[in-house]
């Protein structure tokens, strides 16, 4: 079964496609996630970065370096309005996430469709709730 599905940021200067289904979600409640989303948690949609195909004219990136692995992740970001794209891994140099809410269409993610991981859930806040059937880690699964 073929796929293609797209999404943008919220000005439409960044767009992209993917041409396959998500090696899995990942909802993540670390500290720089929370920061970086302004939320309690940042949900990535990670593929291989073969199936992604993205216009990043407008895509600024900035540096983090993990205070946990010393190394490197690229989060990118639209240089007009500022809207969370993904970001890509030193750890993991074959894919690249997309942040789940800059698809155009969500429906296609649903929990009984593709696999969900739920990480760092040791520095999750008080308020968000993580289900009690799902994989779980304090840390990460890696």
């Amino acid at each position: 079964m073929s796929i293609r599905k797209q999404g943008q940021c919220v000005c439409g200067a960044v767009s992209y496609t993917v041409i396959a289904q998500p090696k899995r979600i990942t909802i993540c409640h670390c500290k720089w996630c929370q920061r970086r989303t302004g939320s309690g948690f940042g949900v990535e949609v990670v593929f291989d970065k073969s199936h992604v195909q993205i216009n990043d004219d407008a895509v600024t990136r900035y540096r983090h370096i993990s205070d946990e692995s010393g190394r490197w992740l690229d989060q990118h970001f639209c240089s007009h309005c500022g809207s969370n794209i993904g970001f890509t891994l030193e750890a993991v140099p074959g894919i690249r996430t997309l942040a789940a809410g800059t698809f155009d269409d969500q429906t296609w993610l649903s929990s009984d469709k593709v696999e969900r991981k739920y990480v760092y859930t040791s520095s999750a806040q008080d308020w968000a709730d993580i289900p009690d059937n799902v994989d779980r880690y304090e840390k990460h699964f890696r």
